[in-house]
């Protein structure tokens, strides 16, 4: 900050004097945008640079939409960390956020600034006004019923609200009190306009993360609303600005734009609550199949490969177990597999050691489409070469229940070998190395009886041979290939 300042106060003087010397349209505008008069021109600028940059991301999610990129998968891990984070007071807040953004909200406060605008004849504000929310909701609209994205829940609404991408409501209110907002800080004074500016983007935001908590929208069409809806605003404010409309009688907006929240928010919020709790509800229904089909079979349901929180395809899912997990620690724990050290202050200062234990070590909190791991075990070995590594066993719940006279939990499951090592003074790396074949069979004979199996969806590579190991409580079938593994052995 001390020198740098300095320097670009420098370099703009420089540009300023090349400016000043010479009468082309690139030094007019440079001129204009360096005058401290010109405060029109700078904030011209700054909304172009927005609506490039809004517009930019917009087209760039829905591309992913379309494609299924990515980002589609990234849709599914964020649902599934809300869902799993849903609690009856927070449904309770964000149901009546969502409610405050619902169109019959929408629709009383638009025409309630309307009607102040034309009662202050500000026709020209009251033109951009309805072109604003009326230009958002169709062309939102009409993407909608162009993609036909199903939401996450189904059944929540029906007809062209059926369909996800974009989000209504986060488009909608964003351009709302977006362009509420920027009517009022020109009207206002200065000391007021970021005041404003915070609160609409607060009310915005809690609008449109109430999408996402309730299940209603997935994070793409959340996302996508709020760019769409950001160019929109841009476009609009540029407009506004190059025809510099006269009309001052907007005064009382802010008077108005609250009262209608108010009142006729408050008013959704007490007629739609119940009903809207109950729409809205977690959805607990667990799908099951039977024991015996899952081990013959419909194993091959559950996923290929962990996707991170980024919607990328990590190690391969090479174990699946049908039963508790204390029962899995517990016949680990006698071949030598170990419960990691925790995430304590204590614990993460281990990683700036120079030669930990990998016991000692804390493990990376793997995120299985958007879920932390329930089980984690680590079982140490030594290098003939003297540097330490381990293998890493991080065990999944699926939402899979077993039916074989009673329910049991489905768990999927990767093992990664991790190779301890000190790239930088004093700080150790845990790397996960690619094979997933050993990791694989070590566990197989840890656990003394299982059964390999080969996915016909995967094409055997020397990373991975496609082969995952089932597992179950109690004993394991003597049926011809579907036999117990000897332990030290991992028989295909």
């Amino acid at each position: 900050v001390r020198r740098g300042i300095p320097i670009l106060l420098v370099y703009l003087e420089r540009l300023r004097r090349w400016a000043d010397a010479r009468d082309t349209w690139t030094s007019r505008q440079i001129r204009s945008l360096l005058d401290p008069a010109q405060k029109e021109t700078k904030i011209l600028a700054a909304l172009a640079l927005l609506l490039v940059t809004a517009a930019w991301t917009f087209f760039g999610i829905l591309e992913d939409v379309v494609s299924g990129d990515p980002l589609v998968r990234t849709d599914a891990a964020v649902y599934q960390i809300l869902q799993d984070l849903r609690t009856p007071l927070g449904d309770s807040l964000m149901v009546s956020f969502t409610e405050l953004g619902d169109t019959a909200v929408v629709i009383a406060i638009a025409v309630l600034v309307f009607l102040w605008l034309a009662w202050k004849r500000a026709w020209r504000t009251a033109a951009y006004w309805v072109a604003a929310i009326g230009g958002a909701s169709a062309i939102n609209t009409g993407i909608k019923v162009a993609l036909h994205r199903a939401r996450p829940t189904e059944n929540l609404y029906s007809g062209w609200s059926d369909f996800s991408f974009p989000s209504g409501h986060s488009t909608e209110n964003a351009v709302l009190y977006g362009f509420l907002a920027f009517l009022i800080a020109r009207r206002v004074r200065p000391a007021w306009g970021l005041p404003v500016a915070l609160a609409a983007a607060v009310l915005v935001a809690l609008i449109a993360f109430s999408r996402l908590y309730l299940g209603a929208h997935w994070f793409s069409d959340v996302a996508g609303g709020l760019a769409f809806a950001t160019a929109w605003l841009a476009l609009l404010c540029i407009a506004y600005l190059h025809h510099q409309p006269t009309e001052k009688g907007a005064g009382g907006l802010l008077i108005v734009a609250c009262a209608g929240l108010v009142v006729a928010g408050g008013a959704n919020v007490y007629r739609r609550h119940a009903a809207d709790m109950e729409r809205y509800a977690v959805q607990y229904e667990a799908p099951s199949i039977l024991a015996a089909a899952w081990w013959a079979r419909d194993w091959q349901q559950s996923p290929v490969q962990r996707i991170d929180l980024a919607g990328e395809a990590e190690e391969p899912l090479t174990f699946q177990w049908a039963g508790g997990l204390e029962r899995l620690e517990a016949d680990l724990a006698q071949k030598g597999w170990r419960s990691p050290a925790p995430w304590t202050l204590a614990g993460a200062l281990v990683w700036f050691t120079p030669h930990p234990g990998p016991i000692d070590l804390p493990t990376s909190p793997y995120i299985e489409r958007g879920r932390l791991p329930s089980l984690t075990l680590v079982h140490p070995r030594a290098e003939s070469d003297g540097t330490s590594s381990r293998f890493v066993l991080r065990m999944w719940a699926t939402d899979i229940d077993l039916r074989n006279g009673h329910l049991t939990e489905l768990w999927i499951g990767s093992v990664v070998d991790e190779r301890l090592g000190n790239r930088f003074p004093l700080f150790t790396l845990a790397q996960a190395q690619p094979d997933a074949n050993g990791p694989r069979d070590l566990l197989a004979a840890s656990l003394g009886a299982g059964r390999l199996v080969t996915r016909a969806d995967h094409r055997s590579t020397p990373v991975w041979d496609g082969q995952v190991l089932l597992a179950r409580e109690g004993s394991i079938p003597a049926n011809p290939g579907m036999g117990a593994l000897p332990e030290g052995s991992a028989s295909r």
